[in-house]
């Protein structure tokens, strides 16, 4: 008697979609599922040990190496699989949704690589789900244009050999996607992601003389690393592609994760590629770990956290020597700044100091930065190609001079910045923008002439939450409260509504983000992700 039919996926409660059948094929969802089966388990013991390790933190206030894994940091001899031709140069990647017009224009911005992000500039509609999906095949097949209908400008993809290399960004392993389940049970996002991706295109980026690129969000742990390199493995089989097919960037975007780099690179070796140091989600991620650590854990406003902080430094040298040490491309931080189109002089101060980041950055070893705008790649790039030339990356630099103890990585207190009144209100302000935007289904949104995504919210709901409950005196003297943010929360909602009008106002979801932002920045039980209760708000 033969085995029984694995049971399907399910699509629940979404509408259908134009040519959703050209990605939710029967094939590609039997894929998805069997990543589902085989290691959403795994997933579920990974993120119950987050919680675990959070427990400890609390106890301790502190953090340090893993003492059970000196043996792979002490091992000179284990390097990273060689870089691929399509990403040994890096010196400029651009970050972005994959959305239609992103896609075009972000692969023509002349930056080396493009960050298609399904994760944190992204809203996780079905829509930007799959639609997201669909566009990125139509890139590979050249089959993509689009014509904005206010403007009626049309886009169309360069020739191939000035196109970005695509690094594809799924969800971290918090989200799951409620329109996908098998049993009743819903797949995590980030199989979602990865596994609709990888089905139709790995064979077809192979032709083009690419590959399968990702980059890995949230990760915690070596063993989240580990996981993925599993999945990895298990997906090239799958579909009849060599190992080492796939290659790995992971974001050192998390506290914990800063103590096991090298592990990291150490699990994902045969697939890894570098290592990124992600700002916004670095310091949500500090905030969220040390937020019962009293005083010293403080962070201030979230602009006075440059990168230059001492603790910052620390972060970012020790990324760049791990990642060289091991032969691995070392990925510097975000420039978020979008240009305005009305103020010369705001461009003129804010190209500068994008300028002085990204020559920073690489004189201190860095291969490569991320920018959000086009207009920033030949800044970004202009920078790099001072220090490296006709060389594509630096991996020769090991940095040996740097030598950073545990202690030095969560420093907050040789900050002399302090939060502020000032940062309170932007904050609120920023938050409730930005979740108003998400819940319509944009993840990238350009506030105040940054381009913000959700790290941007989350660090700005932990600081109202972390300056409520250490109980801050800002420099007016005004006490960090609940009623106080209730009361500036109230304010900017009152200015949004003058600002756009009753009928704007109206029309979009102000009160709603309003809510969400005062309930995640008061509610003592402080969630792990302010995108798991927006996720069961949104359309």
């Amino acid at each position: 008697m033969s085995a029984p039919a694995p049971s399907p996926l399910a699509i629940v409660d979404a509408e259908p979609l134009p040519r959703q059948d050209e990605v939710l094929t029967d094939a590609a969802l039997a894929f998805v599922a069997e990543l589902h089966r085989q290691f959403t388990p795994r997933r579920d013991e990974l993120l119950a040990r987050r919680g675990e390790r959070r427990a400890e933190i609390a106890r301790t206030s502190t953090l340090d190496f893993l003492p059970e894994t000196a043996a792979i940091r002490a091992d000179d001899s284990w390097k990273v699989a060689p870089a691929p031709a399509a990403l040994n140069d890096r010196r400029v990647e651009i970050t972005g949704p994959t959305d239609r017009k992103m896609t075009i224009n972000a692969l023509n911005s002349g930056a080396r690589i493009w960050l298609a992000d399904f994760e944190d500039a992204s809203a996780p509609t079905w829509e930007n789900v799959v639609l997201g999906q669909l566009n990125l095949i139509d890139a590979y097949t050249r089959s993509i244009d689009f014509t904005d209908p206010r403007s009626g400008k049309s886009y169309a993809l360069k020739p191939a050999d000035e196109l970005a290399t695509v690094v594809t960004r799924p969800r971290g392993w918090h989200l799951n996607e409620r329109h996908l389940q098998l049993d009743g049970a819903p797949v995590p996002g980030a199989l979602v992601d990865f596994g609709l991706y990888f089905f139709h295109n790995a064979q077809r980026l192979i032709d083009l003389g690419k590959g399968p690129y990702f980059y890995l969000p949230k990760t915690e742990s070596h063993l989240e690393a580990r996981l993925w390199n599993d999945i990895f493995v298990f997906a090239q089989d799958y579909v009849g592609i060599p190992q080492g097919t796939v290659r790995a960037t992971v974001l050192i975007e998390t506290i914990t994760a800063a103590y096991e780099m090298e592990e990291i690179l150490y699990e994902l070796r045969d697939h890894a590629s570098g290592l990124n140091a992600g700002r916004w989600d670095y310091l949500f991620s500090i905030v969220k770990n040390f937020r019962d650590g009293g005083s010293k854990f403080v962070l201030p406003d979230r602009n006075a956290v440059t990168m230059t902080a001492p603790f910052m430094r620390a972060y970012t040298e020790l990324l760049v020597r791990t990642c060289h040490r091991r032969g691995a491309h070392a990925i510097g931080g975000m420039a978020a700044f979008i240009p305005s189109r009305r103020d010369a002089e705001v461009n003129k101060v804010a190209f500068e100091k994008v300028k002085a980041d990204k020559d920073r950055e690489a004189h201190d070893g860095f291969d490569g930065s991320w920018v959000a705008h086009p207009d920033l790649v030949p800044i970004a790039m202009a920078s790099f190609d001072a220090v490296l030339g006709e060389k594509p990356n630096q991996k020769e630099r090991l940095r040996e001079d740097v030598a950073v103890a545990a202690g030095d990585l969560i420093a907050i207190d040789t900050l002399d910045a302090r939060p502020t009144y000032e940062g309170l209100r932007n904050a609120v302000a920023v938050g409730i923008r930005y979740i108003e935007a998400w819940l319509r289904g944009m993840g990238a949104v350009a506030i105040f002439n940054l381009m913000e995504d959700a790290a941007t919210a989350e660090i700005s709901r932990s600081q109202i939450w972390q300056w409520i409950n250490a109980d801050v005196v800002f420099e007016n003297g005004k006490h960090a409260t609940a009623e106080l943010a209730r009361e500036v929360a109230a304010e900017e909602l009152a200015a949004i509504r003058a600002e756009i009008g009753d009928e704007a106002f109206t029309a979009g979801r102000w009160q709603q983000a309003h809510d969400l932002l005062l309930q995640v920045s008061l509610d003592q039980d402080y969630a792990d992700f302010l995108t798991l209760p927006a996720y069961e708000q949104l359309g």
